[in-house]
């Protein structure tokens, strides 16, 4: 038995062998390497017996569930949260459930995909409307106007 390995589900499990991050992101349960441990903190004789803490590691370099341009988009998008070897390492202890920390790190998971898979929006370089430009040069005057008002008035006493 290795250090690393799924905790508390089984891989043939049917729908639950894939964790849905969009519709066409789908990671293989496989790929998710989950450890349990002890909590730390306060909370009396339960975190002192039971391994609730979930520790879940994946490696989006190493993924068949990405493309290779998605693949190289969440590593980028996820550069500072991977460590040395390229694996992203996520924990969860705030339930006092294994399986509520397993969803709960599997949940951070597919959020921080979710974000980093974002395609974003190639910006279109416009030019202002004649009626905007119009209305810009009024707007100027009508202020200059205003503090030419308010200036002390010279000369015929």
């Amino acid at each position: 038995m290795t250090r690393w390995q799924n905790v508390g589900r089984d891989a043939d499990e049917g729908p639950r062998d894939v964790l849905i991050v969009n519709s066409h992101v789908r990671i293989p349960r496989t790929e998710l390497d989950v450890r349990a441990t002890r909590s730390s903190g306060p909370g009396g004789q339960h975190v002192n017996t039971s391994s609730t803490k979930i520790e879940l590691r994946w490696q989006p370099s190493a993924s068949v569930a990405l493309s290779e341009s998605q693949r190289d988009r969440v590593v980028i998008a996820l550069a500072s949260k991977l460590d040395t070897d390229g694996w992203l390492r996520l924990t969860a202890s705030e339930h006092r459930s294994q399986l509520q920390n397993r969803d709960a790190a599997e949940s951070r998971l597919v959020a921080m995909l979710k974000g980093a898979l974002v395609v974003p929006k190639v910006r279109r370089a416009t030019k202002p409307t004649y009626t905007s430009k119009v209305k810009r040069l009024e707007s100027k005057s009508q202020r200059s106007d205003v503090k030419q008002k308010r200036k002390r008035v010279t000369g015929d006493d």
